[in-house]
C-alpha cells in the first residue's frame, strides 16, 4: 500500500512540475506586458487586413480553357516553330570545336601541353594535363 502511495505521489509530482514548466514557456501578450496605473487592462491594437488590389484582369475559367480548334492549331504551330528554332541554335552551338573535338576534353579552351613536371590536375575533367 506504501510503495503504491510513493509511486501516485511521484507520478502527481513530476504532472505539476511539466503543468509549472509549460505555463512558464508561454509568452504574455502586449496588453499584460504594458500594464499601469492608467490603464491596466489596455485593448490591443488590431490592425486590418491590407487588401491587394490587382491591376490584371482576371480570366474566366472557360476564357482560359474553352479554345476553338483554330486557335489549338495556332498555339500548335507556334510551339513547333519555337522548338525547331532552338533546336537549329543548338546544332549550331555543337559544331563548335569545344563540343565536337575530343582533345578539348570538355573544356572552353584547349588545354596547354605541359612538361611531365609541370602537369596539374584538372578539377573540369579529371585528368592530369
Amino acid at each position: 500500500m506504501r510503495f503504491v502511495l510513493v509511486i501516485l505521489i511521484c507520478f502527481l509530482g513530476v504532472a505539476f512540475n511539466a503543468n509549472a514548466q509549460k505555463a512558464k514557456k508561454t509568452k504574455k501578450s502586449k496588453a499584460e506586458q504594458v500594464d499601469n496605473a492608467y490603464e491596466p487592462f489596455a485593448p490591443e491594437e488590431v490592425k486590418a487586413p491590407v487588401q491587394k488590389s490587382s491591376k490584371k484582369g482576371k480570366k474566366s475559367f472557360r476564357s482560359k480553357y474553352n479554345k476553338t480548334l483554330e486557335q489549338t492549331r495556332e498555339d500548335f504551330a507556334k510551339r513547333m516553330e519555337a522548338n525547331a528554332k532552338k533546336e537549329r541554335k543548338m546544332q549550331r552551338q555543337m559544331e563548335k570545336p569545344q563540343y565536337s573535338d575530343p582533345s578539348y576534353f570538355g573544356h572552353k579552351k584547349k588545354p596547354k601541353k605541359r612538361k611531365p613536371g609541370k602537369r596539374k590536375f584538372c578539377k573540369e575533367c579529371g585528368i592530369v594535363h
